[in-house]
């Protein structure tokens, strides 16, 4: 059997329940979880916010590290080497392979037939598709990426959602210049590997808002030049903040870390001719002049999940940056397995940036 943190009813605490791991099918992989991080991904689904479906009783947890410890049959990574018992992988998203965005649109992150773990019912099989949890099963077709020994488990588990997400808006949004200035909207997971990146791609300045002051203090150990607390400045000082440093034009580059509820600001702080990326989800609506578009010239960037290359990518920056980014500031508190439900209400009230479940702690 293998314990799990289940989440039975949206804003309840959660039980943790022995689960049985379900037989392998061909090209199955059960691994033992090293790691598993939270994201606000995880606290929206448990409040019921982001609508999947009947998916109650799930295992949450959708950035996991973990050790292998059976496969049937053979395996192997995306570069083509062969998996083994003991290796510690991320595992992406398995995509249909045989849909439109699949196969015409080439936008495997789009399929609608994905198994996206996390958010799966665990009374129904395979069971253990969730990270806060002792064991994890990844079904076949499936792509597995091997960690780096450079790398942590934490770290790693935490590039399997927000930071291949932002390497791949960064690929969507395409090169920075030497002379861009860029504004991160946000200070959560997705803007500070956001404000990293755009630090490493050669940005004349990087601009962090968001809140609160511990999140904003990371921000600047991520290469932020300037930040803005939210909470200290609403948002005409935060615009005028913003002209002062840029000559009064905005900056060059808005990344869009936050949710629906920062497009309408950031639409408004981008220069005319400038490049808006978005990449925080969040929910509601927002009311947006109808011509902006238009009259500021701007390039519009969307993006969604992320492909296998941008899970490795994001653990090759985690590997060849550790001497120059702190990434493990990120990782703020520590829990077990029966802690799952503390660790989502810290998250949920932002004492965290990146809380971490050792289920088999």
């Amino acid at each position: 059997m293998s314990q799990a943190a289940v989440i039975t009813a949206y804003n309840e605490p959660l039980e943790v329940r022995d689960i049985a791991p379900p037989k392998l099918e061909k090209g199955g992989m059960i691994c033992r979880v090293d790691a598993a991080t939270l994201c606000a991904t995880d606290v929206k689904i448990w409040h019921g916010a982001i609508d999947y479906g009947p998916i109650l009783p799930y295992i949450p947890g959708h950035e996991t590290a973990s050790i292998v410890e059976e496969i049937d049959g053979e395996r192997s990574d995306i570069l083509g080497e062969p998996l083994k018992p003991g290796d510690r992988v991320i595992v992406a998203y398995r995509f249909c392979g045989h849909c439109f965005h699949c196969t015409i649109g080439q936008q495997p992150n789009l399929c609608p037939n994905a198994t996206r773990y996390g958010r799966v019912r665990a009374d129904v099989h395979p069971y253990l598709l969730g990270g806060c949890a002792q064991q994890h099963y990844f079904p076949e077709g499936a792509d597995v990426i091997r960690i780096p020994d450079e790398v942590s488990s934490a770290l790693a588990a935490s590039a399997a959602c927000a930071f291949r997400t932002v390497m791949h808006g960064f690929e969507r949004l395409g090169g920075i210049g030497s002379s861009e200035d860029v504004l991160i909207q946000g200070s959560g997971p997705l803007g500070l590997f956001a404000t990293a990146v755009a630090r490493d791609r050669g940005a004349r300045r990087v601009f962090t808002i968001g809140a609160p002051a511990a999140r904003l203090k990371v921000a600047k150990d991520m290469g932020a030049d300037e930040i803005c607390n939210i909470e200290e400045f609403n948002r005409q000082q935060r615009k005028e903040w913003l002209l002062d440093m840029t000559s009064g034009r905005g900056p060059d580059v808005v990344v869009q870390c936050v949710g629906a509820e920062a497009v309408g600001e950031g639409l408004d702080l981008v220069r005319r001719g400038g490049r808006f990326l978005s990449i925080g989800a969040g929910s509601g609506d927002q009311t947006i002049p109808g011509a902006i578009f238009t009259n500021k010239n701007l390039t519009l960037v969307g993006v969604l999940s992320g492909m296998a290359h941008h899970f490795y990518q994001a653990l090759d920056f985690l590997a060849t940056r550790k001497n120059t980014f702190p990434f493990d500031n990120f990782i703020t508190g520590t829990y077990r397995l029966d802690q799952t439900t503390e660790a989502l209400e810290a998250m949920a009230a932002y004492k965290e940036v990146k809380p971490v479940i050792y289920p088999n702690a």
